[in-house]
């Protein structure tokens, strides 16, 4: 029975992720809609080659990996956070409530948090700009969705806000496994909150930190696409657009399907080397961490 509970997800897993493996072929042809996978030329490593000498490539390689790691510095700790600020608040009722509400904005679409953002930003209609006008302030208000200066700071925040609190989920489950006899000990020995949770909730956290870590290193060429598609606009181009936007620009605008197959190739090399490596590193530090 749990055998067959499981084929769906096994079904899934064969027909949207290792049937679509033969499209990879696209990356090493010089493809034509029209002549198909087996009557495309044969073309190797040019495609890479032609990936490579392209300036927007570039560019969005380095986009990529900046917004990237300003999600993995700030963004990744924020559930973390947020999951040990949780654990100490006794009162169920408020913890229930405070968890539904920073839960609810993983369900927002980034088209509608777009939406939302552009209400409060907007420079000439914007919450901001109300609040302004109401203390008598009659000049300019930055346009942070316009701003090279701002544009990447507010793709961090926005993700925190949205994403933080439904990652704090996995953490508060691994934290309720923590057996309470620890803390108790730890009371005895006249341990505060903060050795408390220095000493046995981070410490069991650990390997869940850790194996989450990996796959989000592994990730770093995936900037989320849904998101800066839904806010970014031709006047923060230069730093935004990504190698998500790149693919999907080449794909569906002009039809380059070759050099977006290619594309999506190269982050899926580079995405399984770092696995391996942050795997490699993590095992090296404490034998007992890490994916395999």
């Amino acid at each position: 029975m749990i055998y067959l509970m499981a084929v769906p997800g096994i079904l899934f897993f064969i027909v949207f992720h290792y049937v679509p493996l033969y499209g990879i072929l696209i990356a090493f042809k010089k493809y034509n809609l029209y002549q198909g996978f087996s009557g495309s030329p044969w073309v190797g490593l040019d495609n890479f080659t032609k990936l490579f000498a392209m300036s927007g490539f570039t560019r969005a390689l380095k986009n990529t990996i900046v917004i990237s790691a300003y999600q993995l510095i700030f963004a990744f700790p924020a559930p973390i956070i947020l999951a040990l600020i949780l654990n100490e608040v006794k009162n169920v009722l408020y913890k229930r409530f405070v968890q539904t509400v920073i839960y609810l904005p993983h369900f927002v679409s980034w088209v509608v948090i777009a939406g939302i953002l552009y209400a409060f930003f907007s420079p000439s209609t914007g919450v901001i700009r109300e609040i302004a006008s109401l203390f008598g302030y009659e000049g300019a208000v930055i346009n942070f969705l316009s701003s090279k200066e701002y544009f990447r700071g507010l793709l961090v925040v926005s993700n925190i806000w949205k994403e933080a609190g439904f990652g704090t989920v996995l953490y508060l489950a691994t934290i309720t496994a923590i057996d309470p006899q620890l803390y108790e000990a730890a009371k005895v020995d006249g341990a505060r909150k903060l050795r408390q949770i220095w000493h046995i909730t981070l410490p069991g956290l650990r390997t869940t930190i850790v194996i989450l870590l990996i796959l989000r290193v592994g990730q770093i060429l995936s900037a989320g696409l849904d998101q800066v598609y839904a806010l970014y606009n031709p006047q923060v181009y230069e730093v935004a657009e990504i190698l998500d936007t790149f693919v999907y620009k080449l794909a569906f605008e002009e039809a380059k399907y070759d050099l977006s197959t290619a594309t999506g190739v190269f982050k899926s090399i580079i995405g399984l080397i770092l696995v391996l490596a942050t795997n490699y590193i993590a095992k090296k530090i404490d034998r007992d961490s890490g994916l395999i």
